[in-house]
């Protein structure tokens, strides 16, 4: 608080009582009211100036004001720094006011003619400053922190038909504005105004912040918001964070809300008399006009958005990843017991081990992975077949894999390792069905034979059945059981025998059945 201001008059009687009557100053502070300090200030100023009572007394109080204060030094100048950068400059990373205004003391230390303002007063004229841009709440937003996204309200009606939606997104330190225009506002909508988004701005921002749409947001919440598995993969692979504002809260992202305003005056009023075919010639229309108005110079405040955005937002961005983002879908599923799972009516393999588990999928346009609690298990090329199996041999199981081994190419070979004879049954079995996989099991009933007979035995069996017209797996099986023994006609290996047809019962036991094939004789047949 000031002290209160002694008028000349009271002064003038102080040195008189003083001076010319010689009172101590206990006495002369009981008549005038005033302090022994106050009083000795006054007497010393007076000796200091050469003045006794006979000068004093015939000086009027105007002319003793300036005799007392002596020769005055020249007035203190400050020098004014420059607020519209300050509060630029608070937008940046760790930025505070103390550190501003030591560098603002650091530039004017060496000058004689002025004076830097002291701490307080520094932060008081800020203050008085930053109230005359807006009388609001102003949010401090970090350089590189915040990316903020919307979509416009009007859209632009297509020659074609259908509709453009424009979507809009701001940085938070220095307003640069983007808009693209995309068909719908659905995922995909969203995730590819992000994209172009951060390749127009060349980094990528720590949060984005959306409103709460269908799209994005799963669980809109006040406290645990949740985004869809797809944005999650999205900020994944951005190495980001997606932050949506309260709902009903458009204050907590008013940046891009001010910047839609901005884009439906500057930009959209403007092509309001133009007609487009396709979004691809909104964008077009729209690229020139987003470089106006991102290069059009601020009002109150030194630069425009795209001189704010190289000094404070491109240094602090992060750097964007080599890849961009493919639009994925996610789905739960459940592995069958033979080891696939679905989707979209193709089936694909896992390993055999997660038979009964519930993993999930993540599907892009060429491309299908199979994740087990986060982590990849195994990928499929995608196949639009329905109906159809895409199957890898390592997830099999050992026995299914033995089996899958075959093939016609490899029992033939497999033959033609035994013998020419064998490789020929081997040749009529496949060709004599209609699929080869069904000469599988048969051929396969050779293979045990020869490690039960012996490979001598059955190459001797398959010529023979060979000349003999026949190519069945059970022929050649007789042949080897009766040890070549054929006193029989070919009719025996025919399906009209009558003792081939026979099957054995309780009566009539297996050997008598051998018998009777035996004493075949062809007349009876």
């Amino acid at each position: 608080m000031p002290a209160r201001k002694i008028a000349m008059r009271k002064v003038k009687e102080t040195l008189r009582l003083s001076l010319e009557c010689r009172l101590p100053y206990d006495q002369i502070s009981q008549a005038l009211g005033l302090s022994k300090g106050v009083i000795s200030k006054y007497i010393r100023q007076a000796l200091a100036a050469g003045l006794d009572w006979s000068a004093i007394e015939t000086l009027d109080e105007g002319e003793l004001h300036r005799k007392l204060r002596g020769q005055q030094s020249e007035p203190v100048v400050f020098v004014a720094p420059d607020y519209a950068r300050v509060h630029l400059e608070l937008r940046g990373k760790g930025v505070t006011l103390m550190l501003l205004w030591q560098e603002y003391c650091a530039k004017w230390a060496e000058d004689t003619q002025v004076r830097p303002y002291q701490y307080t007063q520094f932060c008081e004229h800020y203050r008085r400053f930053a109230k005359t841009l807006k009388r609001s709440m102003r949010q401090v937003h970090r350089a590189g922190e915040k990316l903020f996204i919307d979509y416009a309200g009007p859209t632009i009606v297509l020659a074609e038909g259908g509709k453009a939606n424009i979507f809009v997104a701001a940085l938070g330190a220095s307003g640069y504005a983007f808009a693209w225009a995309t068909p719908a506002q659905t995922t995909a909508d969203w995730l590819e105004g992000c994209v172009k988004a951060l390749t127009f701005y060349g980094g990528v921002p720590q949060l984005i912040v959306p409103d709460n749409p269908r799209a994005v947001i799963a669980q809109v919440s006040r406290y645990e918001p949740r985004a869809t598995d797809t944005v999650l993969d999205f900020a994944c692979h951005y190495g980001c964070s997606v932050l949506p504002a309260r709902a009903y809260h458009p204050q907590d992202k008013a940046k891009v809300e001010s910047t839609v305003q901005i884009v439906e005056r500057w930009i959209l009023a403007r092509l309001r008399h133009q007609s487009f075919r396709s979004v691809t010639e909104v964008n077009a229309a729209i690229a020139p006009l987003l470089e106006y108005l991102n290069n059009k110079p601020f009002q109150k405040l030194p630069g425009c958005r795209a001189s704010a955005f190289t000094a404070l937002d491109a240094p602090a961005l992060m750097a964007l990843p080599p890849e961009p983002f493919e639009l994925a879908v996610f789905k739960t599923v459940k592995v069958h017991i033979d080891y696939h799972v679905e989707f979209e009516g193709h089936r694909y393999s896992v390993p055999h081990a997660l038979v009964g588990q519930t993993l999930e999928l993540r599907v892009t346009r060429t491309t299908l992975e199979i994740l087990n609690r986060g982590q990849r298990v195994c990928s499929h090329l995608r196949s639009a077949r329905r109906g159809g199996f895409t199957t890898t041999g390592e997830h099999m199981p050992e026995a299914h894999r033995a089996h899958a081994q075959w093939s016609p190419e490899r029992l033939l070979a497999w033959g033609e390792q035994i013998g020419v004879a064998t490789a020929g049954v081997v040749s009529k079995m496949l060709e004599r069905q209609r699929h080869p996989e069904h000469a599988y099991r048969a051929c396969l009933g050779l293979l045990s034979l020869g490690r039960r007979y012996g490979h001598a035995r059955l190459e001797a069996a398959s010529l023979m059945a060979l000349q003999l017209g026949t190519c069945k797996y059970s022929h050649i099986r007789d042949i080897l059981v009766n040890r070549g023994v054929t006193g029989h006609c070919p009719a025996f290996l025919r399906t009209d025998c009558r003792y081939q047809r026979m099957r054995p019962d309780q009566q009539t036991g297996r050997g008598r059945i051998w018998k009777r094939r035996r004493a075949c004789s062809g007349v009876q047949c």
